[in-house]
């Protein structure tokens, strides 16, 4: 059946509705099951053994003694696990992170592991295995990574994207260019430019559920692997190829998930945990310690930013230039990449350009964030806005609108903007009661707008029909943000039919088509078209079986509020059959009832959110307090409002803990110094205001029933909010993320000094 994605407006009966939450119960009852939940018979207890060092040769590997321990049943390193990548130099970087091959690159990469009856004897086993490291110098700092005399992480990285080729190696991986117009005419035509260079820190995704997984390898083949991820066929995919199977034998289970938010991407411990098993002849479980959690999997980059700004007296935009570095761990990325496209996009501008750079450095491989690299960009981006319009003598929120793309818009990374919403999440929070509310002594209000792409990819969805008229809804993207109820939602629209009566699940990865990873904002969204496509085709099933039930002809029946109906005078006598009253006889009339889907879920349609804050700074210590929170952001449609409101409320939540406290620390020797909750602080309920939410609803042209993916818009715009607060409150522009009590401080001091 062929199915169009377009947008067409109707109206909704279960969609936009606040149902409760399919497993709430479990998890506030403790029956859910996460990562570290499952066991199985015989399992052995995997455990890690990580380098020391931020930057050493490994010349030798000594296992002996730990093989020797009794209870010890496999010890692996490097040598378990061969180059099986064919040249692949993405999947290398991968196996080279899930245990280090020539060198260890930074503190906590993985050297060699264990596999135990018992955590102690798995302990005891790691102290025994012997390492000759060659120490060799190293740098942590994004800024002294680029220099000349900074040492070389890899000498086979030779810049990509500079022409002519370099002839040196280097710590710059790439570098990605975007914009079009003139951009020195542009600053030539402008009355005012801000001119700024911007620093952030290295952030943790800050999941409570450790990275674990058990892993069942048998003397045939085939394997099992319970884990906790944000995309259990990427993993399938990944662990076979490093490990030389077949993806076919490697079932891949995805646990409940206590939090990812981009962390759990990528592949950290998994592939490990399977060698250990293949070795050991038994299931091994493995789950990372709070501590490798922070030294060993992946949080997000550090950044140096240079953001140039230009506008004429009427508040014109007439030319925007930035140069980003972004720090991408080891191993190279896209991240400086994505924050190139992103740091301009919610604006409509003729001259702009800007710059990225990939900066290996002495730290642990860098994974996304929610919308990763946006933030940092949109800090600079977005503090440079503020200035202007101060320098200008204009409202921030009246030159942004100015400014705003629209509808038609060519955006700053290139392709032109549909129906966006930039422009109405900017007039709302003009409007709206906050932005008018008086502010004290000490505070200050800050706003800031953010963006981001959306993503739709492969999908496959299965919707099936109980013979008591139930429907089971299997999908393959993870739950990380309530999608089950959405998707619920949506099969019970579609279907016309109670909420109640359909239970989703995520099934496994040999019991359905492939899905691609839960991240782009895409589950709800992709997974919600697949539902559509899987619930229309069930209902073509459904006329068919009604049909043949009235032994009429399949094109006079409708499909009705859940009803097959007959159409015509002809068939006036005929009455309505429900779906339960179809599927009670589906064993008469040709068997189980069905409907199945696959799909690339193209046209995700962009996104765009601005958020207002109020901040207090104690001018005498620097501290703050965050009074007053609200973010607007468009959603197309809110499949499930309560949901689409945690996802904003989260996304700021987590700015905050970013924009004021949240920062990795590395000594003199490149050792993590805060590598735990109670030295890296996330904010806890004391430190947050109640976040206000406004959702707007601009639907999606390119999804039946209008709807943008919404989960990572919203990390966006915060730090920029925040920090333009604080610099309003504090008389003095802030510049560096963290905005901790001690630079905030030194920053009023310095002021004062001036």
């Amino acid at each position: 059946m062929n199915f169009d994605p377009r947008y067409s407006g109707r109206n909704f009966s279960s969609v936009g509705t606040r149902p409760i939450r399919p497993d709430g119960v479990d998890k506030v009852t403790g029956r859910a099951r996460y990562g570290a939940d499952f066991n199985m018979a015989g399992q052995l207890v995997g455990r890690v053994l990580r380098s020391p060092h931020a930057h050493a040769a490994i010349r030798r590997i000594d296992t002996s003694k730990a093989e020797k321990l009794a209870g010890v049943k496999a010890v692996i390193t490097a040598a378990d696990l061969p180059d099986l990548t064919d040249g692949d130099a993405a999947m290398y970087d991968i196996l080279d992170n899930c245990m280090a091959r020539k060198k260890a690159l930074y503190d906590g990469h993985a050297v060699a592991a264990v596999a135990a009856i018992d955590a102690l004897t798995a302990r005891q086993a790691l102290k025994l295995i012997e390492i000759d490291y060659d120490v060799l110098p190293h740098v942590t700092d994004v800024d002294e990574a680029t220099k000349p005399t900074a040492p070389v992480l890899n000498e086979t990285i030779f810049t990509e994207g500079v022409e002519p080729r370099p002839g040196k190696p280097s710590n710059i991986a790439k570098r990605s260019q975007y914009g079009h117009g003139d951009v020195e005419a542009g600053f030539g035509e402008a009355d005012f430019i801000v001119e700024r260079s911007f620093k952030t820190e290295q952030t943790h995704q800050g999941y409570i559920e450790p990275h674990a997984c058990v892993a069942s390898v048998s003397s045939d083949g085939t394997a099992d692997l319970w884990v906790c991820t944000q995309g259990h066929f990427v993993y399938r995919q990944h662990c076979a190829q490093l490990l030389g199977m077949e993806a076919s034998k490697l079932r891949v289970t995805s646990s409940e998930i206590g939090g990812g938010f981009g962390g759990k991407t990528h592949v950290w411990a998994e592939p490990v945990a399977l060698a250990l098993s293949r070795k050991a002849g038994r299931p091994v479980k493995l789950v990372m310690t709070r501590d490798e959690v922070f030294r060993a999997s992946g949080p997000t980059s550090a950044t140096s930013i240079d953001v140039k700004i230009g506008a004429r007296k009427d508040g014109t935009i007439t030319a925007a230039e930035a140069t980003l570095r972004y720090s991408c761990g080891p191993y190279t990325g896209m991240w400086a990449e994505l924050g190139a496209m992103t740091a301009f996009a919610c604006y409509r501008l003729d001259n702009v350009k800007s710059v990225g750079y990939e900066v290996l450095v002495n730290r642990p491989k860098t994974a996304a964030y929610r919308a990763p690299s946006a933030p940092m960009a949109a800090f600079a981006v977005e503090s440079a806005i503020d200035e202007l319009a101060k320098e200008i003598g204009m409202d921030p929120v009246e030159f942004r609108i100015r400014n705003a793309a629209q509808e038609g818009t060519r955006s700053s990374y290139g392709p032109v903007y549909g129906p966006i919403g930039i422009g109405p999440t900017l007039e709302a929070a003009k409007n709206h009661p906050h932005m008018k509310a008086p502010l004290g002594k000490n505070q200050g209000r800050g706003m800031a707008c953010g963006f981001w792409f959306n993503f739709g990819g492969q999908t496959c969805t299965d919707l099936n029909i109980g013979m008591d008229g139930s429907v089971s809804l299997a999908v393959g993207t993870v739950d990380v943000g309530g999608s089950r109820a959405s998707l619920s939602l949506v099969a019970a629209e579609e279907l016309g039919i109670a909420y109640e009566q359909v239970k989703a699940v995520v099934a496994d990865t040999s019991s359905l088509g492939y899905n691609d990873m839960t991240d782009g904002s895409r589950g709800t969204f992709s997974s919600s078209m697949a539902t559509i496509s899987a619930a229309r085709n069930a209902i073509k099933v459904l006329r068919e079986r009604a049909a043949q039930m009235w032994d009429i002809s399949v094109d006079d029946v409708a499909w009705e509020q859940g009803h097959a109906v007959a159409k015509g005078e002809k068939h006036g006598n005929l009455g309505k059959l429900s779906l339960k009253e179809i599927a009670a006889e589906s064993g008469k009339t040709g068997g189980p009832i069905a409907g199945h889907s696959e799909l690339v879920a193209d046209g995700a349609g962009v996104s765009f959110a601005t958020h207002i804050c109020d901040i207090e700074v104690d001018p005498e210590t620097g501290a703050t307090k965050v009074l007053r929170y609200t973010v607007v952001q468009d959603a197309g449609k809110a499949v499930h409002p309560t949901y689409v409101e945690g996802q904003y409320q989260g996304g700021a939540a987590q700015g905050i803990g970013w924009a004021l406290n949240e920062e990795y620390i590395y000594g003199k020797d490149g050792r993590l110094q805060n590598a735990g909750f109670l030295d890296y602080r996330i904010p806890v309920c004391s430190d947050l205001p109640m976040i206000d939410t406004q959702i707007l609803e601009i639907p999606n042209p390119n999804h039946p029933y209008g709807v943008r993916g919404v989960g990572e818009t919203s990390i966006v715009p915060p730090l920029a909010a925040i920090a333009n607060a604080v610099s309003n409150a504090a008389g003095v522009r802030m510049t560096h993320i963290p905005m901790s009590p001690p630079r905030i401080l030194a920053a009023i001091e310095a002021e004062r000094a001036d």
